[in-house]
């Protein structure tokens, strides 16, 4: 898996001062998408046990509210299976931190069992988020007042063990 960047002290992308991780690698390719260089799942830098040690430090002060995952694109299929190990380790060692994940696939049914991007870590990977923000980018649903999403059909899905409780930010 590569990465695109790593923002160390976030305020966008989820409440509070965020750190985030911005992997590679997007088959969605959204017209009008912000981060397009990221579509190329090369792009970037290799993700290694240093970036991961790197980022699990980063989350230390108390500061810091929580961790967001985005891209690219974080659940395509060759992502997963990285992605699963750091956000089970960012779970272990800083429980208190909110795990936040933006996907342009939806909980269904892409991430379903038989979906698009469904795999055999799917369910363990979603199970660490506490919230998904989900849907594809529409550049003609683009809407700037929106809280944490970018078009008025994404969703923004507080989680309890992969399955939504509730929508916020409507």
């Amino acid at each position: 898996m590569y990465y695109g960047n790593i923002k160390e002290y976030d305020i966008a992308d989820g409440p509070g001062v965020r750190v985030t991780l911005f992997v590679s690698g997007c088959r969605n390719r959204c017209k009008g998408c912000f981060n397009s260089e990221t579509w190329d799942f090369s792009y970037g830098q290799p993700y290694t046990e240093e970036i991961e040690k790197h980022l699990l430090k980063l989350l230390e002060p108390d500061y810091i509210q929580g961790f967001t995952l985005l891209g690219g694109e974080p659940f395509e299929p060759e992502n997963q299976r990285e992605v699963v190990k750091l956000l089970k380790k960012v779970r272990e060692t800083h429980p208190h931190k909110d795990i936040w994940c933006y996907s342009g696939y939806t909980l269904e049914p892409d991430m379903a069992p038989g979906g698009k991007v469904y795999t055999e870590v799917t369910e363990e990977m979603l199970s660490y988020l506490d919230v998904l923000v989900e849907g594809r980018f529409v550049e003609e649903e683009k809407d700037l007042t929106l809280m944490f999403r970018g078009s008025r059909n994404q969703r923004v899905l507080r989680l309890k063990d992969g399955k939504p409780m509730e929508e916020l930010y409507r």
